[in-house]
Order: structure tokens, then C-alpha cells, then sequence
């Protein structure tokens, strides 16, 4: 059998390292999710009206409300996702990398939004 081309560290070796130093990572724009709860019966009207409380995970789900005492429960609700690129094409974003945009203002006319270029663009 071949003999190890790994060998184990000398001290003289560990003596020099340094242990591993991690960079706290900038806090993402929301650090915590936000949950949604609702009144299971009668409450006031914070609860029956719905009210988002922004928890850890590790946090235990609430189970009163925090104004009235009334029991309430999470409610699952849609997320806020943004998909594809429309968030991308808003006027500041459009102008801002060099491009012109466009608006149908009625049949044949095009009225700048952003951008440089001619205020209308007509087909005749």
C-alpha cells in the first residue's frame, strides 16, 4: 500500500495558527419574518381587523392579543414576492441606465415617461 502523501500537523505548526475569524454579516432589510394574526372570537379592534407582529423563528407563536388579552391565531397569508423584472422597469431604474420609456397615450402617440429623447413619438 502506498504511503500518505497527508501527514499530521506538527506543533511548531498548530503553535502558529490563528483561529478562523468570520465577518458578522450586514443584517438583511428584514431580519425577521413578519407573522399575521387575527381574534379567534370577539376582540377589539386591533385584533378583529387583523395585525402583523414582526417575530423570530425561534419566538413561541402568539396567543393574545397584546392590547386587549383576547385570543388570537397566525394567519397564513400570501407573500410578498417579487417575481420577474417589472420591478426593474420603474422610471427611476429606466433613466437611470440610459434608456427611454414610452407610454400609449392614444392611437399612434407615444409620451416619454423617462428617459431623453422626443416628449411624444407619433406614427403620423
Amino acid at each position: 500500500m502506498p504511503e500518505s502523501i497527508f501527514k499530521e500537523p506538527t506543533e511548531e505548526i498548530l503553535s502558529t495558527r490563528t483561529p478562523l475569524e468570520f465577518k458578522q454579516q450586514a443584517p438583511h432589510h428584514c431580519s425577521m419574518p413578519i407573522y399575521e394574526y387575527a381574534a379567534i372570537n370577539k376582540g377589539c379592534a386591533h385584533c378583529e381587523a387583523h395585525f402583523d407582529l414582526r417575530q423570530k423563528l425561534a419566538d413561541a407563536e402568539l396567543t393574545a392579543c397584546p392590547q386587549c388579552g383576547a385570543p388570537v391565531q397566525r394567519v397564513l397569508s400570501a407573500p410578498n414576492v417579487a417575481i420577474g423584472g417589472a420591478h426593474l422597469l420603474k422610471e427611476s431604474n429606466v433613466e437611470k441606465k440610459g434608456f427611454t420609456q414610452y407610454r400609449r397615450a392614444g392611437k399612434g402617440v407615444y409620451e416619454k415617461t423617462a428617459g431623453k429623447g422626443p416628449k411624444y413619438i407619433s406614427g403620423d
